[in-house]
């Protein structure tokens, strides 16, 4: 079972959300948090293996409690929640080790996929955040020279499939396009986070923003 934390301020929506969880045969809603502090203390609490997490709450919010969470926990698996697909807070929420993303309006299917991919360890970037972080970063305009330094480190494959990663396609759409094994490219992905010191495929999407392998129209 997937044991999940739902965190958001509105009575309803938890509820909501909670019902259709748990109708789910391999998942279960073991808690609730009505703001980030308390959201805080839960994860410490309940060891929940996903915690779906609104942005905009009282007391402390979401980007703010994603932070704490993965500072206390690194292999905690945050899947933000928003009702807007441009929310201001969605490239900072990847930045501080938010493992996906996905809008209110998403059915209980697609919610319950998230929930199974992020528990997995892929990271759920929907092609709206694949194109915000390209333009935010296109934005900021010139590539962090840390993050360009580090890539040296890499092989001309791993490269190539960090590149794939920042463009949101998974371990079996990577081995289709490179026409090799998906255990290949697991391997890949994995030397890629251990020689660029990264929890998950999200930070190493936003790693390959900073560092200027995935620009607009690329």
């Amino acid at each position: 079972m997937i044991r999940v934390l739902i965190v958001d301020d509105q009575v309803m929506v938890r509820e909501g959300f909670s019902v259709l969880l748990n109708a789910m045969p391999d998942i279960e809603v073991v808690g609730e948090a009505v703001d980030g502090r308390q959201a805080v203390h839960k994860v410490a609490v309940l060891k929940p293996d996903v915690v779906l997490m609104d942005i905009r709450m009282p007391e402390m919010n979401g980007l703010e409690a994603t932070r704490e969470i993965v500072a206390a926990d690194a292999d905690a698996k945050v899947l933000v929640l928003t009702t807007f697909d441009l929310d201001e807070y969605v490239y900072q929420a990847l930045r501080s080790g938010a493992s996906g993303f996905l809008l209110k309006d998403a059915s209980a299917g697609q919610l319950a996929e998230g929930v199974r991919i992020v528990a997995s360890g892929e990271a759920l970037l929907a092609p709206t955040v694949t194109k915000r972080l390209i333009s935010e970063f296109s934005r900021l305009g010139t590539p962090r020279a840390p993050a360009q330094e580090r890539i040296a480190d890499l092989t001309e494959r791993e490269t190539e499939v960090l590149v794939l990663v920042a463009q949101g396609l998974s371990n079996g759409e990577i081995a289709e396009h490179l026409v090799v094994a998906e255990s290949t490219v697991k391997t890949h992905v994995s030397r890629i986070l251990v020689k660029l010191g990264l929890r998950d495929r999200t930070q190493a999407a936003v790693f390959a923003y900073e560092a200027r392998l995935v620009t607009p129209g690329g």
